[in-house]
């Protein structure tokens, strides 16, 4: 049996927000923080976004009864977790993109 967490630590969730660095590997170590530190809270935000579109969403429907509140949580969450995913992608896009140059 394999245990995916088995040899896991904090390294190893900061390692999957911060880009496989590829092309950008020349970068210092400070800008390479300041890369991660702008992702991080760029995620941060958009799950802000998506979790006030839950509440949003789910107070119109059931409180409210507004339908277009409800709606526009909808929207909310959608673009807050749509931004998670490019953020968290853009590393892979990158490299895939310089790759392709090279």
């Amino acid at each position: 049996m394999l245990f995916a967490a088995e040899k896991g630590d904090i390294n190893t969730i900061i390692g999957g927000i911060a880009p496989d660095w590829g092309p950008f590997g020349s970068l210092g170590n400070e800008a390479r923080v300041m890369v991660e530190v702008v992702m991080a809270v760029a995620i941060l935000l958009c799950l802000a976004i998506a979790i006030w579109g839950a509440a949003k969403q789910r107070i119109g429907a059931t409180a409210l009864r507004d339908t277009f509140s409800a709606e526009q949580g909808k929207g909310l969450i959608v673009a807050g977790l749509t931004g998670v995913f490019i953020i968290g992608s853009l590393g892979t896009v990158f490299t895939i993109v310089y790759g392709m140059a090279v």
